[in-house]
């Protein structure tokens, strides 16, 4: 009886610590999978993010290299150093200031510390259709140089030989009409009212030449 006793209870003392060993052995079992889990999520998340990273790169470098830097530039018929910055460059075009320069940049949203030499055709396309009609990018009319022309009436902006070529013309046409306008502008004195008692000095002899001597126009004869 005692040795059937104790064998019962060795008995459920080994299959209790077998179910208990059982027991530990699943919960590791699936710690260990759960752990492999969260690795192969983790390196699947990696690699989608290096392919992600990658992808990235290679299309910045494809842009890059279709989009060769260009030596020079040439907007509205102005060879422009494709070094100088964008904003600096489009002000060496004759009747573009700093201010019309740097609206044209910001309508277009280009980058004034950018190179003009990494612009894009489609960018110097753009900025060659603002400048030469500013009136269809809803520019101001006080903006523009050349405001209600006398022939066409219109709003515009002169860019380049236009500048000379259209002062020329106003001139001859103030000399036709015989103004006094066209008499000051033939005398080469200012044309609009400024004093010329202190400035507009040049041209003939004014008070003692060089190296003469001063006649008091009093009884010079004494």
């Amino acid at each position: 009886m005692e040795s059937s006793v104790v064998a019962d209870a060795v008995n459920g003392m080994y299959k209790e610590r077998t179910g208990l060993v059982m027991r530990i052995l699943n919960e590791l079992q699936s710690i260990t999978t759960m752990f492999t889990t969260r690795i192969f999520n983790l390196i699947t998340i990696s690699a989608k993010i290096k392919v992600w990273f990658l992808s990235g790169f290679f299309e910045i470098m494809d842009y890059l290299s279709s989009q060769e830097y260009r030596h020079i530039v040439r907007v509205v018929g102005n060879d422009i150093p494709g070094e100088r910055k964008t904003i600096v460059g489009l002000t060496q075009i004759k009747g573009i200031g700093q201010n019309f320069a740097t609206a044209v940049i910001d309508v277009l949203g280009i980058n004034p510390n950018s190179n003009i030499g990494d612009l894009t055709d489609k960018d110097v396309e753009s900025i060659e259709k603002i400048i030469t009609d500013p009136v269809t990018a809803n520019f101001p009319t006080w903006f523009l140089n050349r405001r209600k022309d006398i022939n066409t009436g219109r709003d515009k902006h002169l860019l380049t030989s236009d500048i000379p070529f259209t002062l020329r013309n106003d001139i001859e046409r103030e000399r036709i009409t015989a103004s006094w306008r066209a008499y000051r502008h033939l005398s080469g004195l200012k044309v609009r009212g400024q004093r010329t008692r202190t400035s507009s000095r040049r041209g003939g002899a004014v008070g003692v030449a060089k190296g003469g001597q001063v006649s008091s126009g009093k009884g010079s004869g004494n």
